[in-house]
C-alpha cells in the first residue's frame, strides 16, 4: 500500500503478508505436534519501509510549536473558547483536536462543554440553579471528593447530581481550575469558590482563595473574612484579619460587614484586648449588629429584643472604662441598659466604694505604636528650619504590613510654640490619609506626634510618601545624618527623597524624622 501527502508525494509503503483462515487453521495444527518447527511456516508480519527524504525528522515540539495558529485557526479557537463559556455546547469541527497542541488545551475545550460528559450538576439553591456538565475521569483526577464520589466503593451511578450548597460562580470557578489549570477569582465570589475548594479538597484551589484574600484584606471586609477564616479553619487568615482589626479598630467597628458576623465572632471582638477604639465606638457597634440581627431573626427592634439577641455579650462592652462624657451622653441614654445598671456604673465613676459591676471594668490594653526614627542627630540654626506654608515630603517603604498611625515631628528651637500641621499619606499620587491638627512644643529637640484619625494601612515593598505642611514658629529643629534603612523591631524601613518636597526635607535632613505605626 503506497501513502502519500496532500501534494502528492510518497510518503511511505507498508507491505502486507496476510494468510488465509486456512492457512491459519494449519498452521496451528502444525505447530502442536512434537518436533515441528515453526520457523518452516511465512510469519504473520508487516513491514514499514519509510522512503528517503532529505527533510530531518520532526519532533512532536517541532510540529506544534507553543505559539498562537494561523490567523485561520485562530479564529476557530476563539469560537470554541466562545462557545465553550456558553454552556452546553458541542464543538462542531469534526477535528478540534488539531487546534491545541497540548493536553491541557484540549482538556480545557471540555470545561463546561456537553460534549462527551457523562454527569450533570445541578448547582445553586432551588431558584437559584444552573445545570453544568461535567467528565468523570477528568473531575476524579482533581479531586480526591469526586474520584469517591464516581469510583469508590460506594459510588452511585447517577447522571445528575444536586449541588444546592455551592454557588454557579464558585462551582464554575473550581470546574475551571480542575480542567484548564487556570485560577479565576473575583472579589464578590471567592468566599463561595473558597467554600467549594474546601468541600471538594481542591487544596490549591483554597491557597490561591486564602491568598486573594489577604491581599485584598481591608478594614471593611476584616470582620466577615475573620468569621469565614474560623469557619474554613484558615488560621493564617484569622491572624492577618486581627491585625487589621486591631489597628484600625473603629473603621472595622463601622463598616457595613461588622454587621453581618454570626454571634460567636461578635464575641471574640468583644473580648479582644488588644481592640483598639474608644469604647463607646465598640459599644455602637454592638447596638447595630443587634438592630441587624433582629431582623434576621424576624424580630421587632425594640430596646427588649436587641438586649435579647445581644444576651450574654452585652457584659463583655467596657461600658466602667469609657469617658463620663461618652457614658452619661451614650450609653446611659440608650435604653440598653436597665436602671439599676445605669445607677451602680454612675456610682463606679464617683463613689469611693465602687459597687459590683457584671460589666468588665478593666480598661483593653489596646496596641502599643512602634517609633521608626531615621536621624541619628538634630541641630538648629539661626536661618534654619522655615516654614512658610512650604512642604517637608519623604518617600518609604516598608517589607511587611503596618499601619501608620501618624508622624513624630520637630518644634521650635526658640522656646515653646504651637504649630498647626496639615499631615498627609499618598501611594501614587493617591491620598490615602490626611489630617490637620495642632501640636504644641516645649523649645526641646523632642519630637511631637500628629496624629491621623484612623491608622493607614501600608502594604508591603511599595513606596509611600509623608508630606507635612507646617505653620507656626518658622525657626525650629531638623534632623541631620538621615539614613537611608532603619530597622525597628521586625519592620526594615527605607527612605527615598520625595519630589513633593519644596522646604529642604530629604534623606540626608530635614522634618520628619518619625513614622508611627502599629505593626
Amino acid at each position: 500500500i503506497l501513502m502519500v501527502d496532500e501534494k502528492g508525494k510518497n510518503m511511505k509503503c507498508l507491505t502486507f503478508f496476510l494468510m488465509l483462515p486456512e492457512t491459519v487453521k494449519n498452521r496451528s495444527k502444525k505447530s502442536s505436534k512434537k518436533g515441528s518447527s515453526s520457523s518452516k511456516l511465512p510469519p504473520v508480519c508487516y513491514e514499514i519501509i519509510t522512503l528517503k527524504t532529505k527533510k530531518k525528522k520532526k519532533m512532536a515540539a517541532d510540529i506544534f510549536p507553543r505559539k498562537k495558529p494561523a490567523n485561520t485557526n485562530t479564529t476557530a479557537v476563539q469560537q470554541y473558547h466562545q462557545q465553550n463559556l456558553n454552556n452546553n455546547n458541542t464543538i462542531p469541527a469534526p477535528n478540534w483536536q488539531g487546534l491545541y497542541p497540548t493536553i491541557r488545551e484540549r482538556n480545557a475545550v471540555m470545561f463546561n462543554n456537553d460534549l462527551m460528559a457523562d454527569v450533570h450538576f445541578v448547582v445553586g439553591p432551588p431558584g437559584g440553579t444552573q445545570r453544568l456538565p461535567g467528565h468523570k475521569y477528568v473531575l476524579a483526577v482533581g479531586s480526591s471528593v469526586f474520584h469517591a464520589m464516581f469510583y469508590g466503593e460506594l459510588a452511585e451511578d447517577k447522571d445528575e447530581i444536586r449541588i444546592p450548597d455551592v454557588e454557579p460562580a464558585a462551582f464554575l470557578a473550581m470546574l475551571k481550575y480542575i480542567y484548564c489549570d487556570e485560577i479565576d477569582l473575583a472579589a464578590d465570589t471567592v468566599l463561595a469558590t473558597l467554600y467549594a475548594a474546601k468541600k471538594y479538597i481542591v487544596p490549591h484551589l483554597a491557597r490561591a482563595c486564602v491568598n486573594f484574600l489577604e491581599t485584598s484584606l481591608s478594614a471593611k471586609n476584616a470582620c466577615v473574612l475573620l468569621s469565614q477564616s474560623c469557619l474554613f479553619e484558615e488560621p493564617d487568615l484569622t491572624q492577618r484579619c486581627w491585625e487589621v482589626i486591631d489597628a484600625q479598630a473603629e473603621l472595622a467597628l463601622k463598616s457595613e460587614g461588622f454587621c453581618d458576623i454570626d454571634f460567636q465572632t461578635l464575641e471574640s471582638i468583644l473580648r479582644r484586648e488588644t481592640l483598639n477604639a474608644k469604647e463607646i465606638v465598640v459599644f455602637e457597634a454592638a447596638l447595630n449588629w443587634a438592630e441587624v440581627e433582629c431582623q434576621r431573626q424576624e424580630l421587632t427592634a425594640t430596646i427588649e429584643n436587641k438586649r435579647k439577641v445581644l444576651g450574654k455579650a452585652l457584659y463583655l462592652i467596657r461600658i466602667p472604662t469609657m469617658a463620663l462624657d461618652d457614658f452619661a451622653n451614650g450609653a446611659a441614654q440608650s435604653g440598653i441598659l436597665t436602671l439599676n445598671e445605669t445607677n451602680d456604673i454612675f456610682l463606679w465613676y464617683t463613689a469611693a466604694k465602687k459597687p459590683e459591676l457584671q460589666f468588665v471594668s478593666k480598661p483593653r490594653k489596646g496596641l502599643v505604636p512602634q517609633r521608626c526614627h531615621r536621624f541619628q542627630s538634630c541641630a538648629y540654626r539661626s536661618n534654619q528650619w522655615r516654614y512658610r506654608g512650604r512642604c517637608d515630603s519623604i518617600q518609604f517603604a516598608v517589607d511587611k504590613r503596618v499601619f501608620i498611625a501618624g508622624f513624630g515631628l520637630y518644634g521650635s528651637s526658640c522656646g515653646s510654640a504651637e504649630y498647626s500641621a496639615k499631615i498627609e499619606l499618598k501611594r501614587q499620587g493617591v491620598i490615602l490619609g490626611q489630617n490637620l491638627s495642632k501640636y504644641f512644643s516645649d523649645g526641646s529637640s523632642n519630637t511631637f506626634p500628629v496624629w491621623f484619625e484612623y491608622p493607614v494601612q501600608i502594604e508591603p515593598d511599595t513606596f509611600y510618601t509623608a508630606s507635612v505642611i507646617l505653620d507656626g514658629n518658622e525657626l525650629s529643629y531638623f534632623g541631620q545624618e538621615g539614613m537611608t534603612e532603619v530597622q525597628c523591631g521586625k519592620v526594615t524601613v527605607q527612605f527615598q527623597c520625595s519630589s513633593d518636597s519644596t522646604n529642604g526635607t530629604g534623606v540626608q535632613g530635614g522634618q520628619i524624622p518619625e513614622l508611627i505605626f502599629y505593626a
